[in-house]
């Protein structure tokens, strides 16, 4: 076996409660305007023909509780609230119930978006990836397993910013339901252990700026944390 060349740096992983054991992150998928509200807000409608999707890398994820640097290249950096989904399971071509059979757990996480950036690439229909997949621009907080907790219509998801709130919804408003979206997306990709999910954000994105404070919430989840430091 030839050597290797230099050592990669291990994706994170993250604690579920409960449990001595952490869940390593492998791939991140992320639904795009999946509240109705938020579509409206981002200047477009809903496609109810069928969810879609934009991907994060692992490598560009942190843990709630972080200090990160305002990034680079935007002036127009943005929050954005979600329901996680930890796959536990192999799952492809799955039915609603091979889908909710398929949950490990759930986690509050942190879509950060240089929104200047994903716009200017989307008005010429070039991929989103400057705008969406950046480091530390995928926050997540300890999952809660699927036994312990499931989504209710009721439950709220709401994010804060230095104490002011800013996103306050329920789960009742997702456009594609978590089943719904496990078996779609499963057509497409053999999904597996270490995939996750976020189900989409809703409405109330807006700007940060270095030194503010987020936090998000959903009922009965552990929420998750970002501090915004100055630029490097």
């Amino acid at each position: 076996m030839p050597d290797i060349l230099f050592s990669l740096s291990d994706p994170i992983a993250i604690p579920v409660q409960g449990q001595d054991a952490v869940y390593p992150v492998g791939r991140i998928f992320c639904v795009g305007r999946n509240y109705a509200a938020h579509a409206a807000e981002m200047g477009h409608e809903v496609d109810r023909e069928a969810p879609f999707y934009f991907t994060k890398s692992a490598s560009n994820a942190v843990l709630t509780g972080a200090t990160v640097p305002y990034p680079p290249g935007t002036e127009n950096f943005h929050h954005e609230m979600e329901l996680a989904i930890a796959i536990g399971k192999p799952v492809f071509q799955a039915t609603s119930a091979q889908a909710w059979d398929a949950v490990f757990a759930y986690g509050c996480a942190l879509d950060m978006t240089r929104r200047d950036l994903q716009i200017r690439e989307r008005n010429k229909q070039r991929p989103w990836d400057l705008g969406k997949d950046l480091e530390a621009g995928a926050v997540f907080a300890p999952l809660t397993l699927a036994a312990d907790w499931s989504p209710k219509d009721g439950t709220r998801i709401f994010l804060t910013v230095n104490g002011q709130t800013r996103q306050d919804a329920t789960l009742g408003e997702l456009i594609w339901k978590i089943d719904e979206i496990i078996s779609h997306l499963s057509r497409f990709y053999h999904l597996r252990p270490g995939d996750l999910i976020l189900t989409g954000t809703p409405a109330g994105v807006g700007p940060v700026q270095a030194g503010d404070q987020i936090y998000g919430g959903i009922d009965g989840l552990d929420p998750v944390q970002l501090t915004l430091s100055d630029a490097e």
